[in-house]
């Protein structure tokens, strides 16, 4: 799919998705990432299961403070395990699970909106 967002300058934008990709700001990415404001990083996330606190230390160390935390599950939302969600809000993040594809606009909507955001994101199966 193709997104046409408008977002503040110097932010990393989600351009595309689709099967095996996402194309972030021009480049194009073949597995999971997390999408910061001004970075793209490797997320060593294959499932939803495999979710942790330590996988998103990247989204924690980030200055301002990230306040939204969207995850992309593929193509099918999952709900996030309730000790990690209570964990990841006791350090300040909203966090909001849904399919890969309903992540990639929310990401754009709320980057846009000047929020601070970021993405995790597994991309969806690539086809055969």
């Amino acid at each position: 799919m193709r997104e046409t967002p408008t977002a503040p300058a110097g932010r990393q934008i989600i351009e595309a998705y689709g099967p095996g990709r996402i194309r972030i700001s021009g480049a194009i990415h073949q597995r999971p990432v997390i999408i910061l404001p001004d970075a793209v990083v490797d997320w060593p996330v294959a499932t939803i299961a495999d979710l942790s606190v330590d996988s998103l230390i990247a989204v924690a160390s980030v200055r301002p403070p990230i306040e939204i935390l969207i995850i992309g599950c593929g193509p099918r939302m999952a709900f996030i395990r309730p000790d990690l969600r209570q964990a990841l809000r006791a350090s300040g993040l909203v966090v909001d699970a849904m399919d890969t594809g309903a992540a990639c606009r929310t990401y754009n909507v709320l980057l846009a909106e000047d929020r601070r955001v970021a993405a995790a994101l597994i991309p969806l199966p690539a086809q055969a």
